[in-house]
């Protein structure tokens, strides 16, 4: 019923918007002699903000048409290399040489299947393009995806994960930012555990919940404050018509986004009256500053039931991977067997979402990796996003990403052309 009441609301509220954006257009039209006055402005600011606070928000666009390599600008195509029923793999295809195109490091990104769309890492690849041939996993919206697809489970992101890195054939590096990590990292230890030759030639962990025990913060602290039937009891909910994915149970998208915006309720209130003296005042700038980050931030997908009741369970309630009692599909997930992939992690100072040390945990449970293989890096004045986005990822991040993904690059190459010269 909870799904339906919303739906019923965000129906109700539809001629009210469609009202709102009328009237704001009538008192911004610079014909209209209230739209210079301060009681038209304001009027226009008030209608803007409700339509806005009120909106339901789509996927966003990727958006990325064109990135700057050697000082000119170079057009960029998405182009879909695999797609399956809850995810798609996006190649960002840039018009570069074919000498470029077989020599620059191929970087496969997991993209968080937390609530937020994948274009939240827009930032991330438009930073990566310049110097590597970038994929992207872009998970679908459970909602949109029909209940005849069958389920989706953290099993089934794993089987996703390690498929998609099978399709290079090991000359792949690959980066879970937040969420994925701990996929990531379960997947390429069933590959090493199997001597699959495929495994990539490096990973970078990036701000995730590796070992939720380690610094927790407000979200592990709700998720250990709860039973696992709580969440089944009062977060699950059955997707309603018209929506393709109708009867799928699922995680909705509304309740995440209420969990988000309650953490810095009063951050959220704060930036939504600014907008509304911005517009007052005239400031287009940072009225597109706000539009632009919160169209992406209040854009949210809803989650199979199965996948996030399994991924609370596995990473927030039992800490399975850290205490070795991790399984995929019966087989145990061994970090131990990791010893040919490199291993990168990265922490922001003040993560609110994932505490200091709860990445560096792969760093400790990948114990068969010669320090030569390793890297662990804290970046200093940044949360949680600022890990993976913004100008201090692009400074000081970004580099060492680079650095340490032409080691591996050119490790493997020097392993295989030895492997060569003694057969």
């Amino acid at each position: 019923m909870l799904y339906h009441l919303y739906e019923l609301n965000q129906a109700a509220l539809t001629p009210a918007r469609a009202a709102a954006d009328v009237y704001r257009l009538l008192f911004r039209n610079p014909l209209n002699p209230a739209s210079h006055t301060p009681l038209g402005k304001s009027a226009a600011a008030a209608l803007e903000l409700f339509e806005r606070t009120t909106r339901r928000y789509h996927k966003p666009i990727w958006g990325i048409d064109e990135v700057e390599i050697g000082g000119r600008k170079v057009a960029v195509h998405e182009r879909p290399i695999i797609e399956k029923p809850f995810c798609k793999l996006i190649r960002f295809e840039r018009d570069v040489s074919r000498w470029r195109r077989l020599t620059d490091s191929k970087i496969l990104i997991v993209a968080p299947l937390a609530g937020h769309y994948p274009t939240l890492l827009r930032g991330t690849v438009r930073d990566l393009l310049p110097d590597h041939d970038v994929y992207v996993t872009e998970w679908q919206d459970a909602r949109f995806v029909p209940r005849a697809e069958g389920p989706f489970d953290l099993d089934d992101y794993i089987d996703y994960v390690m498929e998609f890195i099978r399709y290079f054939h090991g000359d792949v590096h690959v980066m879970g930012v937040c969420q994925p990590t701990v996929p990531v990292l379960a997947a390429v230890s069933l590959m090493e555990a199997d001597g699959d030759p495929a495994v990539p030639r490096s990973m970078i962990l990036m701000a995730g919940p590796i070992d939720a025990r380690q610094n927790p913060t407000a979200v592990n602290c709700f998720a250990e404050s709860k039973e696992l039937d709580w969440f089944r009891h009062n977060v699950i909910t059955q997707v309603p018509w018209p929506y393709p994915g109708m009867m799928r149970l699922v995680y909705p998208g509304f309740l995440q986004l209420s969990g988000f915006m309650g953490m810095n309720l009063d951050r959220h209130m704060k930036a939504h009256r600014d907008l509304f003296h911005n517009l007052v005042k005239g400031d287009g700038d940072s009225a597109d500053k706000h539009r632009e980050f919160y169209d992406e931030f209040l854009a949210v997908m809803d989650l199979t039931a199965e996948y996030y009741l399994q991924t609370i369970e596995t990473v927030f309630l039992e800490h399975k991977l850290p205490r070795g009692k991790m399984k995929h599909r019966g087989t145990p997930v061994q970090p131990a067997a990791v010893n040919r992939v490199g291993l990168m992690t990265v922490e922001g100072e003040k993560d609110d979402i994932s505490g200091l040390g709860q990445t560096y945990a792969a760093q400790i449970l990948c114990k068969s990796l010669p320090p030569l293989l390793r890297q662990h890096h804290i970046q200093e004045g940044v949360g949680h996003y600022g890990v993976f986005n913004g100008s201090r990822f692009r400074a000081e991040i970004m580099p060492k990403i680079r650095e340490f993904i032409a080691t591996h690059q050119r490790r493997r190459g020097l392993l295989a052309r030895a492997l060569r010269l003694s057969a």
